[in-house]
């Protein structure tokens, strides 16, 4: 029997609300080129009493009302923690989503594989390098322009 894309959504989130880790490969382009859809796959574990901060990157399920993807499930990066919710920002994108409140969140990445290895969220490298990427938000678009050229097929 095969599961379609919804209900593996449902298993995701009902594991992680009872305690169990999940893997798997997200989807889309929000997060590039930090998590590569159809290459990489990550590891989240429930929150359990860590708190969110800066830089971690979350799942959490959004509003049924909300303007883009009503209630799906999102991997996003936390930009702000304030107290009327967490605000968060794809790597590939500028503007923030928030405040999401914090009963939205289900789990916390904490491997990202790629390319057959595991990168620990934890690892001194990969934190260095989410810290700089979401510091250089505001002008990271203009950065990255120039060296599109060079990764995709013109060469």
């Amino acid at each position: 029997m095969t599961h379609t894309k919804m209900e593996e959504k449902k298993n995701i989130e009902y594991l992680l609300k009872n305690g169990t880790p999940v893997g798997f490969k997200p989807q889309g382009t929000s997060m590039h080129p930090t998590i590569i859809a159809g290459r990489d796959s990550v590891i989240v574990e429930p929150l359990g009493d860590r708190k969110l901060k800066r830089g971690d990157v979350a799942l959490y399920r959004r509003e049924l009302d909300a303007p883009i993807l009503p209630g799906a499930l999102i991997l996003h990066r936390v930009c702000h923690v304030r107290s009327n919710g967490i605000y968060m920002v794809g790597d590939n994108e500028k503007k923030t989503e928030g405040p999401i409140p914090y009963d939205r969140f289900l789990g916390i990445m904490t491997c990202l594989n790629r390319n057959g290895k595991t990168i620990s969220t934890k690892k001194l490298s990969y934190r260095l390098l989410s810290r700089i990427w979401l510091f250089l938000r505001p002008i990271r678009f203009v950065i990255a322009k120039p060296f599109s050229f060079f990764t995709s097929k013109n060469l």
